[in-house]
């Protein structure tokens, strides 16, 4: 095991258990951080992993998962911005 794939092992469990922890349990707004918060420590892990594997394959797996997470975010806010006005012509 190295310093790149050690980095990773300890990344993963470190930050993206509380950002599970919060996605699951808050507020909307603090789901909506969390979950962006969880892809781009997603994206560190498989950077560091393709660093200590030396796979370039894993890099491509990143970037891909880069360009898609403020995507998803933006898609989530979305829906919570539609929720909430949903709920005021409701009311």
């Amino acid at each position: 095991m190295n310093a790149w794939l050690l980095a990773a092992c300890v990344l993963l469990p470190a930050g993206a258990g509380p950002c599970v922890w919060r996605a699951c349990r808050g507020e909307p707004a603090q789901r909506l951080t969390a979950t962006s918060l969880a892809a781009t420590m997603a994206v560190a892990v498989l950077l560091l992993a393709a660093r200590g594997l030396h796979r370039t394959s894993y890099v491509d797996v990143a970037l891909v998962a880069a360009v898609l997470a403020p995507t998803s975010t933006l898609v989530y806010a979305r829906c919570l911005a539609g929720g909430a006005d949903r709920e005021e012509e409701a009311g």
